[in-house]
């Protein structure tokens, strides 16, 4: 199987042309793998690959950007669909050190990778990039309760037999296309909360090549969110209000950058969760996000809490009103933005002195 070194950029599009033989590429989309995040990511409208994830920029960093052009080819030509005991521990997400790149900077064990937030239990859409169309069957496995993504990620972390297979899945679009994809649906386990890993095997039936892929999830009652991607920016300050508090509801839902904190509030059933995301900084000062989402009924008012980690006060924010007291930040909605349909979002912002936390403490939303 020749391979060649994915190719040329196409200006606008960031697609590939690949040269010799044809091969079976691709990666799962939803939920996400790491390489298909990070390309996401980094990519540009010229093409480069720009990482703005922490993660991802460590990755490219030790693996090299040719890593990111070739996002869909974590693979071994002699895989033959082994998994524990062919692969190294610690070399998971890479698929070991003998496919045609480097990926070993995707093994790194981080806790800031992009992420997908899901609800245990909840049957989703899996969506796997079919770069190359090839028969064969897709193998997906969970990480087990008491994960500790700060670990290089081993066989044991895994559970023993995989959650969900599909064999010969149909496919909608493609091949060589960044949206083409095989498609088909799985029950994810039950009982997961927190920070978990999904571990992909996509084993051709017509030759022994193997593709494999980890994609970050947090168990929080999300529906597919994803959050990491597009990192924190590094602006200067507004020097006027960011956006004006509208006086009628939006009739759209917002499209604002999704924020990167899993929710601590209940992850299922009703009321809402919330996540918090940074959109911006400089010194002396941050933009922040939080999403505010309602679970499987509507809601009709909603109360966002937090407390900073540090001396961060908030000193505007707009689609809400805020009350503070001390490091606590209360805030509740305005009195247009109230009401949140079942599985539905609203946004609001604020601007915050100190250096920009990643992440917040105690998030909690209620419908108080």
């Amino acid at each position: 199987m020749a391979y060649a070194a994915a190719a040329l950029m196409a200006v606008a599009g960031g697609a590939f042309a690949l040269t010799g033989s044809a091969a079976a590429h691709g990666t799962m989309m939803t939920p996400g793998s790491r390489t298909w995040l990070c390309y996401q990511d980094g990519k540009t409208a010229t093409g480069e690959i720009v990482p703005k994830n922490a993660a991802c920029a460590a990755a490219i960093a030790k693996s090299g950007v040719t890593a990111m052009y070739n996002w869909f080819a974590v693979l071994r030509s002699d895989g033959a669909g082994r998994v524990s005991g062919f692969l190294p521990d610690g070399e998971l997400c890479s698929g070991g050190t003998g496919g045609p790149y480097d990926f070993t900077g995707f093994n790194l064990a981080r806790t800031d990778w992009p992420k997908t937030h899901l609800t245990a239990g909840k049957t989703i859409e899996i969506d796997y990039n079919d770069w190359a169309k090839h028969p064969g069957t897709f193998s997906l496995y969970i990480t087990k309760d008491g994960y500790d993504p700060t670990k290089p990620l081993a066989w044991s972390d895994l559970e023993p037999t995989p959650f969900n297979q599909s064999t010969n899945p149909p496919a909608d679009g493609g091949p060589g296309t960044d949206t083409g994809h095989y498609y088909w649906n799985a029950t994810l386990p039950s009982g997961k909360s927190g920070n978990h890993l999904i571990y992909s095997v996509w084993s051709r039936s017509d030759s022994t090549e193997t593709f494999y892929g980890c994609s970050d999830v947090v168990f929080d009652g999300g529906n597919g969110e994803v959050t990491g991607v597009g990192g924190t920016t590094t602006t200067t300050p507004p020097t006027t209000t960011p956006t004006t508090t509208p006086t009628t509801s939006p009739t759209t839902s917002p499209t604002t950058s999704t924020p990167t904190t899993s929710p601590t509030s209940a992850p299922a059933g009703t009321g809402c969760t919330a996540m918090y995301n940074v959109t911006g900084a400089w010194t002396g000062g941050f933009q922040g996000e939080v999403m505010v989402h309602a679970l499987s009924t509507p809601i009709s008012k909603w109360t966002v809490t937090w407390t900073f980690p540090g001396s961060q006060t908030v000193t505007q924010l707009w689609s809400g009103t805020a009350t503070s007291s001390g490091s606590l930040v209360t805030v509740k909605n305005a009195s247009w933005n109230g009401t949140v349909a079942a599985n539905n979002y609203t946004t609001f912002g604020f601007l915050g002195s100190g250096t920009a936390p990643a992440t917040v403490n105690n998030l909690t939303c209620s419908t108080a």
